[in-house]
């Protein structure tokens, strides 16, 4: 049998920063759009994730993409990707 290497499939997604107040870390907020199950209304929900910038590239307002990796703080378990 022939060992294969899996590669765990990361998340990512797509904000804008809205805090650049510690060193290395940007606050960033990623809103979606849900539909209520019953009442079919359209709702936003948004959350907010720290982000590891480790050449404090980003600032506040820019649109950022960011990717899941090992934790690197208490908080912290997102890496930056691009900005755009």
């Amino acid at each position: 049998m022939d060992e294969q290497k899996i590669k765990k499939i990361s998340r990512e997604f797509e904000g804008r920063v809205v805090s650049r107040k510690s060193n290395k870390t940007a606050v960033v907020l990623v809103e979606r759009t849900v539909m209520h199950p019953r009442y079919k209304k359209r709702f936003k929900m948004s959350r907010k994730f720290p982000v590891h910038d480790e050449r404090n590239e980003s600032q506040v307002g820019q649109w950022v993409k960011f990717r899941e990796c090992r934790p690197l703080s208490k908080t912290k378990r997102w890496r930056l990707v691009k900005i755009s």
